[in-house]
């Protein structure tokens, strides 16, 4: 394979994996994880959504379990950036920024997210809270910010290896390594979304939110032309074909399609 080449396939097995395994931070370590440090009783692990009875838990333990899923995000997702230059394979360190842009974006995201729609997990935490319209202005503007200043800032610095010092083919390899892993996540997160017990109307607002909303500086920021580092590695770094990464989004995608789709558990 030439070197700094991309597999598409391998690409897509990468995505896969990125942004099941953010989506599980999120509504598993995250909202899942908040519910039993509160004590309150799950009822339903789903691919799109964590469900738990909400009499056994406070008000203020409610507020801290939705606040939960974006503040797991971006205690994993942040971290990863660090980790990033010390890893030597090729296709882990690709992995390790994908799977970090979509925790931080999904993280960052959904404060813009519930202060325009007024749903979703910041809605619930500022729920009740006085001035209403006040709160939602400050979600909007937090999440403004943190979406299309710092997040670009965080993520693109660590793309750079990938994308070569052309302008051409930086801006080429950008779209591939960004616009690719966003249409098939998003597209994995939806069809688990289908099986829900829920029906359509979560699906929409939490698996198509997520993905093709919350993820979507992806489909369009990294392709930006821009300068180059000066550290830049020229060839960039490729992504080899690797049977071991195809196998295992298979398998995670399968398992994330038919049992987490329909959820573990019960929502009776």
């Amino acid at each position: 394979m030439k070197e700094g080449a991309i597999d598409l396939t391998t690409l897509i097995a990468i995505s896969v994996l990125a942004y099941t395994t953010a989506n599980l931070v999120h509504e598993g370590l995250g909202h899942g994880g908040a519910a039993l440090l509160v004590g309150a009783r799950p009822t339903m692990l789903n691919a799109i959504f964590f469900d738990y009875d909400e009499a056994t838990a406070s008000d203020m333990a409610r507020r801290l379990i939705s606040a939960a899923g974006s503040v797991a995000n971006l205690v994993v997702g942040l971290p990863l950036l660090a980790i990033m230059p010390s890893i030597r394979s090729t296709r882990l360190r690709y992995f390790l920024w994908l799977l970090a842009a979509v925790n931080i974006l999904t993280a960052f995201g959904y404060f813009l997210y519930s202060g325009v729609a007024g749903i979703g997990d910041w809605s619930r935490v500022i729920d009740g809270l006085a001035p209403g319209p006040l709160f939602r202005v400050g979600l909007i503007l937090v999440g403004a910010v943190l979406y299309f200043v710092v997040a670009p800032r965080l993520l693109m610095p660590a793309l750079d290896p990938f994308l070569g010092r052309s302008p051409e083919v930086r801006v080429r390899r950008a779209r591939t390594l960004s616009l690719l892993p966003y249409l098939t996540g998003s597209v994995a997160l939806v069809a688990a979304g289908i099986l829900n017990p829920l029906g359509w109307k979560v699906l929409l607002i939490s698996a198509v939110a997520a993905g093709f909303g919350g993820t979507s500086l992806l489909a369009w920021y990294p392709a930006i032309p821009r300068k180059p580092e000066s550290v830049t590695l020229e060839p960039p770094l490729g992504i080899a074909w690797s049977p071991g990464w195809i196998m295992a989004a298979a398998m995670v995608l399968l398992f994330f399609v038919f049992v987490l789709g329909p959820g573990i558990g019960s929502l009776t």
